[in-house]
């Protein structure tokens, strides 16, 4: 018996199912609004045909028909009931009424295929909102990547800039932050030049800018509209949990919110850390993480300018996280070394190593570029990097220059020794986030 109204087309269920006194679903697999009790599916791709949730019937072991959480299943659309399959291709709604959803037939291609990036995802929400209004040009100007920290978004600065954004207002950002999967939308500006890198961050959606961010297990708390957080360093968060610093005192002399403090704390080990920070901003986002981290009792915070840290005699190992260049704190770093034992610094910098063209007719000889093989290893560096010459010659300038700042600080003669080059990241065409991890040790009277 098929009940009025059932499609029987060939899209339809009827079309794909046939009658068999030999193998019968059970009852109550089959909804009685079908009118298809007694039928069985052929041997066909369908098979991967799934329940709608909505329908709340039984499922049988062994059964088809299963429960799921889409709209589109063996009964069709939610909504309407309407029996939207067989496609060759997957809907983006229902052709009885419209509502969103996608085509459930299974052979149609791999779920990865089927699913969409949250970019594709923010585009054709975009794209639905403007309308007609649709561009080639907004759509250039929809970004592609984004930061997440937990509920928020933070956008790239040339995000959504062209004039017709502007017109939609709040209704843009709520559909980006529904798109995304956010509850905050953000956009960051360039790094104001202050001394203190403060970011120039525009809250678009949200009441305020605190976020939790977790690294390596590590949890970080900051206001993004006030603190820096750079993913790229992720590599040397992860290097500098993996040292060995059980029993040791750190000195981190730019500890931000605790970007290097806290992995030193947390996972290498340390004994205790003495955290310098000038940007209050940044203190307070410290002292939080210190306490959200479990280890407030082995970290003192000093807010204030560590070329005026008042420190001497203390470390074993000396983090110098400042970029473009923290030659200003390699003075410091050398008069909180322990004297009698000396210690580590790991020193960061900007390294530019422009290319240099060699003749055409010796070009020709060597054959391609040296900078064109960048996975060589050379040198006492970052594992599967060439060491670049000019990167080794920074090294070796900075190691003679803490040489002569702790035999004048001590009145006797150091020895330095360069332990590890490390590339963090690119930080502009032919310039480089290096990390120079030197072994610094008093040399022992004659």
């Amino acid at each position: 018996m098929v009940v009025p109204g059932t499609p029987t087309g060939p899209g339809s269920l009827l079309s794909l199912v046939s009658r068999s006194p030999r193998a019968r679903l059970p009852a109550g697999d089959v909804p009685p609004s079908w009118g298809l009790a007694g039928w069985r599916p052929r041997t066909s791709p369908f098979l991967s045909l799934r329940w709608p949730r909505s329908c709340g019937s039984p499922s049988a072991s062994g059964s088809i028909w299963k429960k799921s959480s889409s709209w589109m299943g063996a009964t069709g659309c939610r909504r309407c009931r309407g029996v939207a399959w067989p496609c060759p291709c997957w809907r983006r709604s229902c052709p009885s009424c419209g509502c969103p959803g996608r085509c459930p037939v299974g052979w149609s291609g791999s779920r990865a295929a089927r699913r969409q990036t949250p970019a594709q995802k923010l585009r054709d929400q975009l794209q639905r909102l403007l309308g007609q209004s649709w561009s080639e040009e907004l759509e250039r100007d929809v970004p592609r990547a984004w930061q997440r920290h937990g509920d928020l978004v933070l956008l790239s600065e040339d995000s959504f800039r062209a004039a017709p954004w502007e017109k939609l207002g709040t209704a843009l950002w709520e559909t980006v932050a529904s798109a995304l999967g956010a509850q905050r939308v953000a956009r960051r500006g360039r790094v104001l030049p202050d001394g203190i890198r403060s970011p120039s961050v525009t809250l678009l959606l949200g009441q305020d800018g605190w976020v939790e961010h977790v690294d390596n297990g590590i949890r970080y708390t900051f206001d993004v509209t006030k603190c820096m957080f750079s993913p790229g360093n992720i590599t040397e968060k992860l290097r500098v949990a993996s040292l060995p610093c059980s029993g040791e005192v750190l000195v981190d002399l730019y500890a931000g919110i605790g970007y290097f403090t806290l992995p030193y704390l947390v996972h290498a080990a340390a004994a205790f850390a003495h955290a310098c920070e000038w940007n209050g901003h940044a203190v307070e986002a410290l002292r939080r993480n210190l306490a959200l981290n479990g280890v407030r009792d082995r970290c003192r915070v000093h807010h204030g300018d560590s070329r005026q840290l008042e420190l001497r005699d203390v470390a074993d190992r000396v983090n110098l996280g400042l970029i473009p260049s923290s030659e200003e704190g390699w003075p410091v770093a050398c008069r909180v070394l322990k004297k009698d034992t000396g210690g580590v610094l790991h020193i960061h910098h900007n390294v530019e190593s422009l290319p240099a063209p060699a003749p055409p007719q010796l070009q020709a000889e060597r054959g391609p570029p040296e900078a064109q093989h960048p996975t060589e290893d050379c040198g006492k560096g970052t594992p599967g990097v060439r060491i670049r010459p000019e990167w080794q010659r920074w090294a070796e300038a900075v190691a003679a220059r803490i040489q002569g700042l702790l035999a004048e600080l001590h009145g006797q003669l150091w020895h330095t020794s360069i332990l590890h080059i490390q590339a963090v990241k690119s930080y502009a065409p032919h310039v480089h986030h290096l990390v120079l991890d030197l072994e610094c040790r008093p040399t022992p009277p004659a």
